[in-house]
């Protein structure tokens, strides 16, 4: 297997310019805070304990300040067509790891997944892929060392998810302009990325963060991290949507590996995702 760190450098390596030359694909460049583009990284891909497979997609902002938004459509698309929808339209600055899974059958076989971003005059087509190289450790834990990742639900009694694919909670209403209480519950093996990371005695703590994934207006949230023991807890935040619309956000759980180290290693971080609609 690939270390994890190359895989990561490959991935955005691996983007395919359609419109500028070749010196132009290079994603690193002059700090800049806004106008710059975005460009999609495959993480790599892992069987699910279904049979079934998960490919990872992450992005990479270049612009230190600014959020770029891209609806779904010919700007932003997965392909084939069937995939299409889960991919995020909210790009946060900087490099996020893992922010969504393309889910495949056992039999997909040498099939690809292509997540394309078209924005400023420029094309970023990047493709998901089967090749051993890019298998990544999201569920067993890095290297077999057993760093799971933590595992989030959304209701006491619900389903539980871990890893990029995650889980997704209940579908919500709420009403624009008015803040509105969201909950998700975590746990972790309490194991950080080492020994020697591993925290405090009861282990590793669970941070979480909260995201926009998807939606047409502004989304605030009253506290948008938090932190629960590794023994399980409960966290709540308020959240206020600018504008009437379908939305979906995103929770993201990190035990003590960290955002950076576990990006780099694909380990020990889960998703959580939750529908919204909201109404005038």
């Amino acid at each position: 297997m690939r270390p994890a760190r190359m895989l990561a450098a490959v991935a955005l390596a691996a983007v395919v310019t359609e419109t500028l030359p070749l010196a132009a694909q290079v994603p690193l460049g002059n700090r800049s805070g806004r106008g710059q583009t975005v460009t999609p990284a495959y993480e790599g891909w892992y069987e699910n304990a279904d049979g079934t497979l998960s490919l990872s997609f992450g992005y990479m902002n270049r612009n230190f300040e600014e959020t770029v938004e891209l609806p779904l459509g010919p700007d932003n698309m997965v392909e084939p067509a069937e995939f299409q929808g889960g991919q995020p339209t909210h790009f946060a600055p900087r490099r996020h790891f893992g922010v969504f899974v393309v889910r495949v059958p056992a039999d997909f076989g040498d099939g690809k997944v292509y997540w394309t971003l078209r924005m400023r005059g420029q094309t970023f087509r990047v493709p998901g892929h089967f090749h051993t190289d890019w298998k990544i450790d999201a569920l067993k834990g890095e290297a077999g060392g057993g760093n799971t990742p933590p595992a989030l639900r959304f209701e006491a009694d619900g389903a539980e998810g871990a890893g990029p694919a995650g889980v997704w909670g209940q579908p919500l209403t709420a009403r624009a302009g008015e803040p509105f209480p969201v909950t998700v519950l975590a746990r972790d093996d309490g194991v950080g990325r080492n020994a020697f990371t591993a925290g405090t005695p009861a282990g590793s703590p669970v941070n979480l963060v909260w995201f926009k994934h998807q939606g047409p207006g502004a989304v605030e949230f009253g506290e948008p991290t938090a932190r629960v023991p590794a023994s399980g807890g409960e966290a709540s935040t308020t959240v206020t949507f600018g504008e009437p619309g379908e939305y979906i956000l995103r929770v993201r759980a990190n035990d003590g590996s960290g955002v950076a180290a576990a990006g780099h290693a694909q380990c020990c971080w889960t998703n959580g995702f939750v529908r919204v609609t909201v109404s005038p």
